[in-house]
């Protein structure tokens, strides 16, 4: 495990670090998630296998510091990634990221674009969403108060996400989590879709095909961002169909 300084108060990213050859692929969780348990498995595949490869715990989650009071929006988390990443000498990295770290990484790569040469992001939001109880989503915790969240909503959500995602969840920061969903459902200014749009890197979406057309895709395509449907997958595209996720990620990745 490695770590790194990432605000002024100390706080620290750690992150798994399989040794490899340049340039560096970093892979980045989602919402409550941690990449380790995320992408270890398709980190390592054949096809994936051989690059030096970081799979990165956003700041609250994983094994990273879980500060209290950090804001933890998209642009903060991308910020703290990006001194991350240079304190561990990497640039031009092929970043590979799922739902909100996706967004992360659009940040990232908008903010800091000498580090991500390459975007794969993982059925990754890119729009604001409306705060809705009851929802299992960042949209779902968005429609607490954080006092709310912190008073017991915590609770009523890990019902609602299911044992293999409260497996993760339960190791973000209380804070953390109700920030970081808030901050996503809210989005950035301009939208994380907006952002995507402008980036003149080589960009991949992939996302499930069972849930139809992705909203926008004629746009993104348009714009160079090559849109590819998963067979036999729901959100967790990389859990629920690894070999499937290795084949489109590996001709995404291949120069």
């Amino acid at each position: 495990m490695r770590e790194a300084v990432v605000t002024d108060a100390g706080d620290r990213i750690r992150w798994v670090e399989l040794p490899g050859e340049g340039p560096a692929r970093v892979y980045v969780h989602g919402l409550g998630a941690t990449s380790s348990a995320y992408f270890t498995e398709v980190a390592v595949h054949p096809l994936l296998a051989g690059r030096r490869s970081l799979l990165v715990d956003l700041l609250g989650h994983g094994v990273s510091d879980r500060p209290t009071d950090f804001d933890y929006g998209l642009e903060d988390h991308a910020d703290a990634l990006a001194r991350a990443l240079t304190a561990a000498g990497v640039t031009g990295a092929e970043l590979v990221a799922h739902s909100m770290g996706g967004s992360v990484g659009i940040v990232l790569a908008s903010r800091h674009p000498a580090l991500v040469r390459k975007l794969v992001m993982i059925d990754s939001n890119l729009d604001p969403l409306t705060p809705t109880y009851g929802v299992v989503g960042s949209n779902g915790i968005a429609a607490y108060s954080e006092e709310e969240f912190l008073a017991g909503g915590r609770e009523e959500f890990a019902e609602l996400a299911g044992a293999q995602w409260w497996a993760t969840m339960r190791l973000v920061g209380p804070e953390a989590l109700y920030r970081s969903a808030a901050r996503l459902a809210r989005g950035t200014r301009p939208t994380m879709r907006e952002l995507l749009l402008d980036l003149k890197i080589p960009r991949t979406y992939l996302h499930p095909e069972a849930d139809g057309p992705l909203p926008g895709a004629d746009a993104l395509t348009e714009s160079g961002v090559t849109v590819v449907p998963v067979p036999d997958c729901g959100h967790n595209v990389m859990l629920d169909n690894p070999e499937a996720f290795v084949r489109a990620t590996a001709t995404a990745l291949t120069d």
